[in-house]
């Protein structure tokens, strides 16, 4: 019995050692990326020079899911199952039906998230290098928004380590571009809300403003009121000081809140379902000069998202946490959240067509 006994305990003592180990490993490698980092845009050849006032352009926001949801997709921090995508060439096939199917909407302008490069869960797949084989001819700027050391749960396939950026393509040439570092947790749960940041692209219109185009993907998990409070502030703080130094401002992207704050009731006969990220939109922060863009073209309310407890089917709880938010001297003239049916990622795309007004 001492035997075994001995062997039990040296055992209790290596799992313990490389728990600390491991959990020194996680918060020695954790480092945010400072705000204010200076962008490099590509710009083709080939991209027009200016916005011009008064004509109708186009713009798509798609967070693609790092490649991984398939309608029958779950996953491990939504209740469900998954941490991996299914297999490389799922990811690869999710990623391109993405970029295709927002493609044919025809955009002059394309903000994509979850973005993956060098990631475990999506087996190192340089997802921006298939987006750029796409949209090939259009100007482009992209950022890491998030990465994280090895996660090593869930323990039958660790979620390992993730590299996801935000992509913004442009059929006008970008002439700068800052990524800027959203407030996040800064006790434990920092290791889950993980790095979170929106990225400015400045693009020059014909009457010497800029059109400057916001791409975004705020927290989901690990934050608090307080957190969602600080990044909404300063969101809209920074878009409003380029509105009022007479730019022109539209803000896209995976707000992570019920956009419209009823879509959760709307969408789902009535019943307000709470997921903990799933909170309402804060329209009461929103200044004055900013509008939410909550007009859908013909009255239709669909959803840009699913909760990935179970495998979607029609009926499954939906809610619209995508969308766009304009200055008041933008003028939105058609917006619909486009069905795909879930089948390539958890979000729909938006489309929003709409003008720069002139003075």
């Amino acid at each position: 019995m001492k035997k075994v006994l001995k062997i039990l305990l040296i055992l209790l003592a290596v799992v313990l050692a490389a728990a600390v180990i491991y959990v020194a490993y996680v918060m020695l490698s954790y480092n945010r990326i400072p705000d204010g980092q200076e962008l490099t845009p590509r710009n083709p050849l080939e991209a027009e020079q200016t916005v011009q006032i008064e004509k109708e352009y186009a713009i798509t926001t798609q967070n693609i899911g790092f490649g991984a949801y398939t309608a029958d997709y779950t996953f491990f921090m939504d209740g469900g199952v998954e941490s991996w995508a299914a297999s490389p060439e799922s990811v690869t096939t999710c990623v391109n039906d993405a970029a295709d199917t927002v493609a044919a909407l025809n955009p002059d302008f394309v903000l994509f998230q979850e973005v993956d490069f060098d990631s475990t869960r999506s087996y190192h797949i340089n997802e921006q290098a298939l987006l750029r084989e796409k949209y090939a001819a259009m100007a482009e700027v992209d950022a890491v928004n998030y990465h994280s050391a090895f996660l090593m749960y869930p323990f039958s396939q660790p979620h390992g380590s993730s590299n996801s950026s935000l992509v913004t393509f442009s059929s006008v040439g970008i002439t700068g571009a800052v990524r800027r570092s959203l407030p996040i947790s800064t006790g434990f749960s920092k290791f889950l809300d993980l790095d979170r940041c929106y990225t400015v692209s400045r693009v020059p219109t014909e009457n010497g403003r800029e059109l400057v185009l916001y791409n975004v993907h705020l927290s989901a998990y690990g934050g608090s009121d307080e957190i969602r409070a600080a990044q909404m502030n300063m969101l809209f703080g920074d878009m409003l000081g380029e509105y009022r130094q007479g730019n022109y401002v539209v803000c896209g992207g995976d707000f992570n809140h019920d956009f419209t704050g009823n879509s959760t009731q709307v969408l789902n006969g009535g019943e307000m379902t709470d997921f903990g990220w799933a909170q309402p939109f804060p329209i009461e922060m929103l200044p004055e000069g900013l509008t939410r863009c909550d007009n859908y073209t013909g009255g239709v309310t669909q959803p840009t998202c699913r909760n990935c407890d179970i495998p979607y089917v029609e009926g499954n709880f939906t809610i619209i946490v995508d969308g766009f938010i304009v200055s008041d001297n933008v003028t939105v003239n058609y917006l619909e959240n486009v069905q795909t049916g879930f089948r390539y990622s958890d979000h729909n795309p938006v489309l929003m067509r709409f003008v720069l007004n002139g003075d």
